[in-house]
């Protein structure tokens, strides 16, 4: 027996065993949470005699006797100085890691009530923020040291468009009240969990289950004998198989062979090592190269050369020809991992009319129905999906992951089921950002102009499609940058390897056509003698001109307006990099893109109800200001319901920087037509007012004079300069937002991706071995606080599109500067031209 003196009150441990597993499973200490299980991310943090320790690496025998203090235990005041203090700041997206920070906060302030910024990064280096960028959690911890010294708030701001409104789950999320999808917990509840082999490709000969079954705990072992529906899921192909059965081949070491279902997570694994898999290993395929070699093995029936895409615009040889400057290089960038800090999960819960509602935190509820309703052998109708709060994402969470095989397993025992991934899991399962070759070729005249493109991209989808042949089409076409390039020719291929599979990251595709991009155009200025801010100006997209793929830039383009923004900023460094870059906003390419949302008057409150997901953007914030400006209401008179096939409808996915454009004019439009009836929100109880936007486009290579093929743009110009050590000292980045519906907010997007964007260009990697994920999460180069350099963004509003008010995303293309700016002043510095990514012979990585 153990004694845990924890919030002040006495619990009794029967056994040993880890803390985190014991504050959680069994006392309910949900604010707690498991990111990573090594001790690496700081979500689990617990103070121990008024220090911050990890829960994850402490035992119940090795807390007893201290005392233990979770947000819970804080008192009302510290509740409400930390709720404050973060909402004011902004520094709140997703959530999941919050929770811990504050009690590092606690523990740095209860010894220095009036710490320096260097000393806060100091205090809370051993927490990862994947969405924030640390500045603003760094304004929140200073902000609560003056308040918990008498200090008091600015006056509260209005709440419509273009004020700083604190986000509205503020209070749940600082706190850890707000439920993530493990954080649930329902009557007769079993675990689930999945089996995988130990390498990336092999020939699955038999699957004996006997002993498994035969265990005590154990409610089910599925096998893909057992599937009762589709086979194989997929957003753009079906090929992706839901279990690898007898005479199949495993394409990467995260395919699924077995599920198992038992009353408690201890004994699922326990089942997991009863079943005997007999298989033979096959050599990989782990690059293109090899993927397209004469002679290599087929990974899937149409061969490894899943697509192709191809642009022309204008005679690119002749222009070549005539060109003044050509320069030419290859470049590589490698796969990366989302490392979004919840780990995925879904609870399953069968009904009693056989009817199954699936819990999940994912980018789209209606996709994951989809999927799940055609793997169960079920009508759509028969599945119900709730979307829970998400822990990040960045496009990491729109494929099926956890979510069908709890189902099935759910549908199999009559039992509600949750499936959990563990950090390893998680980082061998999901699809990551690709790996890509790029061949690039840029040409100006005498004056520095551009007058020509030619690419050639290879992309690494690995084992399976994901949404890869739309990555590799942006890709495609951003290659020009954003310029006025009058021919172009581009040609992508798409291939098959048994590498994990390659799908949606912050930027999808872009990030990667950046860097070859815009140092390409560095190399061009140098030829025509132009500096490196007077080459983008003068080629730059302003509007009226066409850009590679033949949009004509609208009125609302307002890259010149960002580069003017750094003008002083670059010249005031002399060995600054510099570099541009625009990102569409919406799915487009000639796809069906549109969003839906219903208003409903509900005990005296407007309801907003939409598909939509919040994966730390801030949405349900965005749409109660959008709400409240359009029907002139205040804020705690909206609320924004949960994701829920049930109830709202279809508002698409949560991609391509999309919501706050499509789901906030939508919600605009419906909102207007409450606000026309002219009645009160106690009149109009129980009316509903539905919105609805859509934006046609024009699919790549359309004939048409002035295609459109998505509904906006945003632009950029980021500037990176160094210090005498060689280490990123600064950046400052100007963005054209359109529209900032929540300045504070598109800040905090903007940093998150900025410090997102640094870990791409210097730190952060995914090695393989055979096709292996070899990386923890400690080991995957992730920027602390104590890395990030002093970040500025400066907001460029112009956009006389009425359309949701003029906002437009900002979501990816935070990071897609970076890497080419650092780049490039790291070339000024050494003169060393650097074609690849991370970049070497840095501070941060000498090789």
């Amino acid at each position: 027996m153990y004694t845990l003196d924890l919030n002040g009150r006495v619990y009794r441990a029967t056994e040993d065993m880890n803390l985190l597993e014991f504050l959680r499973d069994y006392l309910g200490i949900t604010s707690l949470k498991n990111g990573c299980g090594e001790g690496s991310c700081g979500a689990c943090t617990v103070l121990v005699d008024g220090a911050s320790r990890r829960a994850c690496l402490l035992t119940v025998a090795g807390v007893e006797g201290r005392r233990l203090l979770t947000v819970e235990g804080l008192s009302e005041r510290e509740k409400d100085i930390f709720v404050r203090a973060f909402g004011e700041a902004g520094a709140v997206q997703c959530g999941f890691c919050l929770p811990g920070l504050v009690l590092s906060a606690k523990a740095l302030l209860d010894q220095n009530p009036a710490p320096s910024v260097r000393e806060i990064r100091r205090a809370i280096r051993g927490h990862i923020c994947r969405c924030t960028g640390y500045v603003k959690i760094e304004q929140a911890i200073g902000l609560a040291s003056r308040l918990r010294s008498g200090g008091t708030l600015p006056a509260g701001a209005a709440a419509g468009v273009g004020a700083s409104l604190p986000r509205v789950e503020v209070r749940d999320k600082v706190l850890g009240t707000g439920r993530y999808v493990d954080d649930l917990r329902v009557e007769g509840m079993l675990y689930g969990a999945v089996l995988r082999l130990p390498c990336a490709r092999a020939l699955v000969r038999s699957i004996d289950t006997a002993a498994a079954r035969s265990h005590p705990e154990v409610a089910a072992v599925l096998t893909a004998a057992d599937l009762p529906g589709a086979r194989r899921w997929g957003f753009i192909v079906k090929d992706w198989p839901v279990l690898v059965g007898p005479g199949e081949e495993t394409r990467y070491a995260g395919d699924a062979v077995a599920l198992v279902a038992a009353s408690s997570r201890r004994a699922a694994r326990e089942a997991l090592a009863l079943i005997r898999v007999v298989y033979a290993e096959r050599p990989p395929l782990t690059s293109p190269e090899r993927a397209l070699a004469v002679g290599a093995p087929a990974l899937h029936p149409g061969g490894n050369l899943l697509s192709t895409v191809r642009i022309n615009r204008g005679d690119t040889t002749a222009a070549l020809a005539r060109s003044v400057h050509v320069v030419t290089n290859r470049y590589r960038t490698p796969p990366t991992e989302h490392a979004f800090l919840e780990p995925e999960s879904a609870l399953a819960v069968p009904e009693a009319d056989g009817r199954v509602t699936v819990h999940t935190g994912s980018q789209s509820v209606y996709e994951d129905r989809r999927g799940i309703a055609a793997i169960l052998g079920l009508p759509e109708a028969m599945v119900r999906v709730v979307g829970r709060l998400v822990g990040g994402a960045f496009g990491g969470k729109e494929d099926l992951s956890v979510q069908h095989h709890a189902a099935l397993l759910a549908q199999a025992c009559d039992r509600p089921v949750k499936l959990t991934l563990t950090r390893r899991e998680s980082i061998l399962v999901h699809p990551k950002r690709h790996a890509m070759e790029l061949e690039l070729t840029s040409a100006c005249d005498a004056a520095g102009r551009l007058t020509a493109v030619r690419a050639r991209v290879v992309a690494d989808t690995g084992a399976y499609a994901s949404l890869g042949p739309a990555v590799l089409e942006r890709a495609c076409t951003h290659i020009g940058g954003p310029y006025h390039v009058p021919a172009v020719d581009v040609t992508g291929q798409l291939v098959y390897t048994n590498n994990p599979p390659a799908g949606a990251f912050r930027g999808f595709g872009v990030p990667q056509a950046a860097l070859a991009c815009e140092t390409n155009l560095d190399l061009l200025a140098e030829k025509a003698g132009l500096s490196p801010w007077d080459i983008r100006w003068k080629n730059a997209l302003e509007p009226g001109l066409t850009g590679a793929c033949g949009q004509v830039a609208d009125a609302g383009t307002a890259l010149k307006e960002t580069l003017l923004a750094v003008r002083e900023t670059f010249e005031a460094h002399p060995g600054a990099g510099i570099a541009c870059a625009m990102k569409n906003t919406g799915v487009g390419a000639g796809l069906p893109d549109g969003s839906r949302v219903e208003i409903r008057v509900e005990n005296g409150k407007a309801v907003v109800l939409t598909s939509a997901a919040c994966v730390g953007q801030g949405l349900a914030t965005v749409l109660t200001q959008i709400v409240c400006q359009t029907a002139q209401l205040p804020p705690e008179a909206v609320s924004v319901a949960a994701p829920d096939t049930a109830q709202t409808p279809d508002a698409g996915t949560t991609t391509a920087s999309r919501q706050t454009f499509f789901t906030g004019e939508a919600a605009r439009r419906a909102a207007l037509a409450l606000a026309r009836t002219g009645a009160s929100l106690a009149d109009l109880e129980g009316s509903t007012f539905a919105g609805e936007y859509c934006h046609p486009t024009d699919p790549l290579g359309s004939s048409k004079a002035a295609p459109v093929h998505h509904a906006a743009y945003g632009y950029a110009t980021h500037v990176v300069w160094l210090d005498a050590a060689g280490r990123v000292a600064g950046v400052t980045a100007a963005h054209d937002v359109g529209r900032a519906v929540n300045p504070r907010a598109v800040e905090g997007q903007l940093e998150g991706g900025i410090v997102m964007g640094l870990g791409y260009a210097l730190t952060e990697d995914f090695p393989l071995a055979d096709g292996v994920p070899q990386a923890r999460f400690a080991t995957l180069g992730l920027l602390r606080s104590t890395d990030i350099p002093d970040i500025k963004v400066i907001l460029v509003e112009k956009n006389p599109d009425p359309t949701c008010f003029g906002a437009k995303g900002v979501g990816e293309i935070a990071g897609i500067p970076v890497a080419p700016a650092v780049a490039a002043a790291y070339r000024r510095r050494d003169g060393k031209l650097r074609l690849s990514l991370p970049l070497t012979g840095t501070p941060y990585r000498r090789s």
